[in-house]
């Protein structure tokens, strides 16, 4: 753990929030490259992905303060804290402001909806593996306590102040758990973006395989901060996860036929 990776005097340069940027950097290289091959037009998806980061980011943030409203209605001042800042948020909440915002952008610039959507999925998962590595150094998200032989002990005290990581205490990595479920979704994305059958068959396979990865991750889970339903039952990620899950399923039983799509490697061509 190490959340700071640059401390120079009062600046100091956070490893989360690096990793964030490198993450995003990398992830709309991808999207961008997909999206010519693809045939859309590069200038609205660009615009399209920088509105998406900031709604995500947003989302992402509002949901951590909505679930954990509790603790900021009594620390009004915690939720613009560097603390705040640095968290990673609930990813969730992210996912479902940026696909908000997005819908919103495309309607308006007359996009074609579920193509563009099957063109941004590799780069969101892709984006979402610095984003847990960016976690698992900052030290929030954490996992329950554990003895299995990769559990992981935190001993910074700026994460337990900043955070409130548990420190000194055997737990899950839950970070990199869904950082390697993100990295095998980003592989099996891209592979699809070649050979889909229909349009929505890649953003429906990315909605599918994480909300189901992260319905189960959530059990494992130590961190406050995600909402409880049910009287418990259910964490509010975990209702998204099974949204998120329904949703996939249906674009893969719509089986929207594909509608002038270009086949990666064909823009060079053009």
């Amino acid at each position: 753990m190490h959340p700071e990776l640059i401390r120079i005097g009062n600046f100091v340069l956070p490893t989360y929030g690096f990793l964030i940027v490198v993450g995003l950097i990398i992830a709309l290289y991808v999207t961008f490259r997909i999206a010519r091959q693809q045939g859309l037009d590069p200038d609205d998806v660009w615009n399209l992905g920088t509105l998406v980061i900031f709604a995500g980011i947003i989302g992402a943030k509002v949901l951590m303060i909505v679930v954990d409203w509790e603790y900021y209605s009594r620390n009004p001042g915690q939720i613009f804290s560097l603390g705040t800042l640095r968290a990673g948020g609930v990813f969730s909440g992210g996912l479902l402001v940026a696909i908000v915002a997005a819908i919103w952008y495309m309607r308006k610039h007359q996009m074609p909806m579920l193509r563009t959507c099957d063109v941004f999925a590799p780069g969101v998962a892709l984006g979402h593996v610095f984003g847990r590595w960016g976690c698992f150094f900052a030290g929030c998200c954490w996992g329950k306590e554990t003895h299995v032989s990769w559990a992981v002990t935190f001993t910074n005290p700026a994460a337990n102040q900043l955070v409130g990581t548990p420190l000194g205490i055997s737990l899950h990595p839950t970070q990199l758990y869904e950082m390697i479920v993100e990295l095998i979704n980003f592989t099996i994305l891209y592979w699809m973006v070649k050979h889909k059958k229909f349009e929505g068959q890649v953003i429906g396979a990315y909605m599918f395989l994480y909300g189901f990865a992260r319905f189960f991750l959530e059990f494992l889970r130590g961190d406050p901060g995600r909402g409880e339903l049910f009287g418990g039952l259910l964490t509010g990620t975990q209702a998204i996860a099974i949204v998120l899950v329904i949703a996939g399923g249906i674009l893969w039983l719509r089986r929207v036929p594909l509608r002038g799509t270009v086949p990666m490697g064909a823009a060079g061509s053009r």
